[in-house]
């Protein structure tokens, strides 16, 4: 077997053993969950949205995964439960000031601090670093830690004042049993939204279908009056009347209006005994007015003073 030199081999060299499960770094997982988008693996950058099962992404990220319609388009299995942009909620996150960015680490010669966060829990202060648990809320984007959801009880956003409820609360990154449980409400709050808009389009068919023999054919109570009233657009309501026969004894046409006629008939002024010779002379109805066949005009055109 050799041993030239007087080497002597081990156990371990010459008997191979079984191998050993490789074990993923805990900081990696953390780094890669918590800083990079889980469909594109960039780094999050704003603006920063979460699913119903609490994974970050960035929004362009999504939004060009759902632009994307072409057949060779490879099935992610981090997005595939988003079918539309409505299905993400952007998160509405506070910066930690005592986070400085990349810039220091330009170079490579200072140390790189994994566990610094770029954002922080607005009421505890804790950092977003895959440490400590984080929940947003599903009605306004606001991001917390769960100790501070734990601590300080309430119906009512603490940033921006949104009434939400325990099924709004998304776990941010959960472990199995978390997912699990977003799944199932994320499935039950999708069937509940499909029934009620085939519940709407139900009602509002049955509504059209209701409006639509009434304005064809009229109702008994129609038929029996012979009086309709019809709505203008401005709002006024005007009663059409329906006759049998007009009076010159020709039959009149059904739905067609009759016009009532006129129980006055025009007076001039000049006629009227009610109002004073002055005022009758305002007017050129009156005899003042009135010209002789002497004092008219020859010319072709007649002016407004002609009669």
């Amino acid at each position: 077997m050799g041993c030239d030199g007087g080497t002597i081999p081990k156990r371990h060299e010459l008997v191979k053993g079984p191998r050993k499960v490789e074990k993923v770094d805990k900081v990696a997982e953390l780094v890669a969950r918590w800083f990079y988008c889980a469909l594109s693996q960039e780094k999050l950058r704003r603006p920063i949205v979460a699913c119903e099962l609490g994974r970050l992404y960035n929004k362009d990220a999504i939004i060009e995964y759902l632009l994307d319609k072409s057949p060779d388009k490879t099935p992610m299995e981090s997005a595939s439960h988003i079918k539309s942009i409505k299905n993400v909620t952007e998160l509405q996150l506070v910066d930690n000031p005592a986070w400085c960015g990349d810039k220091e680490s330009i170079k490579g010669d200072k140390y790189d601090d994994l566990q610094a966060a770029r954002f922080i829990c607005p009421v505890v202060g804790l950092e977003m670093n895959g440490r400590h648990r984080f929940c947003f809320l599903r009605n306004c984007g606001c991001v917390f830690s769960e100790r501070a959801l734990k601590e300080i009880k309430a119906e009512v956003c603490h940033k921006c004042g949104v009434p939400f409820q325990e099924e709004d609360v998304i776990v941010l990154n959960g472990n199995k049993e978390d997912v699990e449980i977003l799944k199932k409400r994320m499935e039950e709050r999708r069937l509940k939204s499909k029934l009620e808009k085939k519940s709407k389009k139900g009602k509002t068919a049955a509504a059209a279908s209701q409006q639509e023999p009434s304005a064809d054919s009229p109702g008994p109570s129609k038929a029996k009056s012979g009086k309709d009233c019809v709505n203008s657009s401005s709002g006024e309501s005007r009663q059409i009347i329906f006759t049998k026969s007009s009076e010159n004894g020709n039959p009149a046409v059904p739905g067609k209006v009759n016009k009532a006629p006129s129980s006055s008939t025009k007076r001039s002024i000049a006629d009227s005994e009610d109002k004073s010779e002055a005022y009758k002379s305002i007017f050129t109805t009156h005899s003042s007015a009135k010209r002789s066949k002497e004092e008219c005009s020859n010319w072709v055109t007649h002016t407004a003073y002609y009669f």
